[in-house]
């Protein structure tokens, strides 16, 4: 039988021990391409290269894996793995991540990983995006390699249902903790941001970003509460932003002259 084709990427670049874990895992599935930044690329959402070109060089970071360091954003690497690297082949799954830190909740809109994930389920690829809560380079990633490699495997096997992208968290907490899988909602959340003013060596003024996660509703359904209790949550999620049932009662806006 064929081996299935995976395409690898993350936002926190190609060095991260998350992609690492990640590559370690598909390669007992498939056969694995790696296109990923050259450097961390965190908080990109879904931002792409227009004023300057974009380079690609081959590595061998991955020992026996065709890998390429990207100088774009996450999704640059899949656009340029889907158009070029891989363009006569079919991609039978895109796996983004594990990325370092929480992607749950509202985390999705602005999330690197989960954009080049979404981006190749745009391109009709099933796209898996995978995060630890763990912020930590010196994470471990045993309990969310576990299950990287089950969920892709099931992917795999059966395909994604209704849906061809997943928005996947593991707890962190070892294997042994971990209860079980949620398939579940996204939690209603926001940031409250704050910014640290400052001063630099010339006397220019900056500003740096910070702030803290607020749930909004506590609710049982939900990516928040699944993690909360030590379950993976699952979110099923669409590039689709429409909010469908807001058309109809929107109707008194088509009378405007």
């Amino acid at each position: 039988m064929e081996k299935k084709l995976i395409l690898v990427t993350n936002d926190d670049g190609i060095t991260a021990p998350g992609i690492k874990a990640l590559v370690n895992e598909m390669q007992l599935l498939g056969e694995v391409v790696v296109v990923a930044p050259d450097s961390p690329q965190s908080g990109q959402g879904h931002a792409i290269t227009l004023t300057q070109p974009i380079r690609l060089k081959k590595t061998d970071i991955f020992k026996g894996v065709e890998a390429y360091e990207c100088t774009g954003t996450p999704v640059d690497c899949v656009k340029l793995a889907k158009n070029v690297i891989l363009k006569d082949r079919k991609i039978d799954l895109c796996v983004s991540g594990i990325n370092h830190g929480s992607n749950a909740s509202i985390n999705i809109i602005y999330s690197g990983t989960m954009s080049a994930a979404m981006e190749a389920s745009i391109e009709g690829i099933d796209s898996i995006g995978f995060s630890l809560l763990d912020f930590s380079f010196s994470a471990d990633f045993t309990a969310s390699a576990h299950f990287a490699r089950r969920i892709a495997q099931e992917a795999l096997r059966n395909g994604l249902k209704e849906c061809n992208l997943l928005n996947v968290n593991i707890p962190s907490v070892p294997l042994k903790d971990i209860k079980g899988i949620k398939v579940c909602r996204q939690a209603d959340g926001n940031w409250i941001e704050k910014f640290q003013e400052g001063e630099d060596p010339r006397g220019q003024k900056y500003y740096w970003l910070t702030g803290e996660f607020v749930q909004k509703k506590h609710e049982e359904e939900t990516d928040l509460h699944a993690l909360e209790n030590n379950y993976v949550s699952v979110v099923p999620s669409d590039h689709d932003l429409t909010r469908h049932e807001a058309i109809p009662k929107l109707s008194n806006f088509e009378k405007i002259k």
